[in-house]
């Protein structure tokens, strides 16, 4: 009688600790969970980052060509304006 009752303590204690075990690995399953999500989000974060760099390059790129443009046009006008100015240089007031 008393090594069964023994036996039967040695097993609630065998159950107490298999559900601690089981207890615990939720625990761990639902931290597993978020850090999942949390690497899901920094992926999606350094793709919108991604993305953005890439916009920022394309404008870069766009605002040089406008610099190129501009400086061709401002030296063309400057051309125009010293022709102009021979040009009303040949008049002579009477």
């Amino acid at each position: 009688m008393q090594q069964v009752e023994a036996g039967t303590g040695i097993v609630r204690r065998a159950g107490t600790i298999i559900d601690g075990i089981v207890t615990t690995s939720r625990h761990v399953d639902t931290l597993l969970g978020v850090v999942s999500q949390g690497s899901r989000e920094e992926s999606e974060g350094i793709h919108q980052i991604g993305r953005a760099v890439h916009d920022l390059d394309e404008l870069t790129q766009q605002n040089a060509a406008l610099v190129e443009e501009t400086a061709a046009a401002a030296a063309a006008m400057r051309d125009q304006a010293d022709r102009l100015a021979q040009e009303v240089g040949r008049f002579q007031l009477a």
